[in-house]
């Protein structure tokens, strides 16, 4: 589940309202400094895991998250299932946490790997591959 930055908010009011910690908050989304979010941000604020047995994976951020060239730790992430599926484009740094080239070069070989063609393995993100990539939850705060 999303939550989009309004005026006023903050971290620990947005934490309490969905039952989670400003800390959890941080980790999900990438947030260095707990008293800094922007109006319009985007912010994951919950699981949506509904029974027991549901996936644990990132929801798909959408695909115009992608195009705003995001730093957050499900990039990393993705980039590191995308290297467990054998898909990486990635220098021998391995994947950053912005989302970049190699990001791009290494999601399209998931896509061709998915057997999607021409502009559906063009390298960013759809939700259909993205599902399939299977991306978990950032578990530490990002650095």
């Amino acid at each position: 589940m999303y939550y989009t930055v309004k005026t006023g908010d903050t971290l620990y009011d947005i934490a309490r309202r969905y039952h989670t910690t400003v800390e959890q908050l941080q980790a999900w989304n990438g947030i260095r400094d707990p008293n800094f979010i922007k109006i319009g941000q985007r912010l994951i604020v919950k699981k949506d895991k509904v029974k027991p047995g549901d996936s644990d994976d990132i929801p798909f951020p959408g695909a115009a998250w992608f195009k705003t060239l995001p730093e957050s730790p499900i990039i990393h992430e993705m980039g590191i299932r995308l290297m467990q599926e054998g898909c990486s484009a990635y220098g021998h740094t391995g994947p950053s946490y912005q989302w970049n080239a190699e990001h791009r070069n290494s999601y399209a070989m998931w896509q061709r790997k998915l057997n999607f063609k021409g502009s559906d393995a063009d390298g960013w993100p759809g939700e259909t591959s993205w599902n399939k990539l299977h991306v978990p939850y950032p578990s530490e705060i990002f650095a």
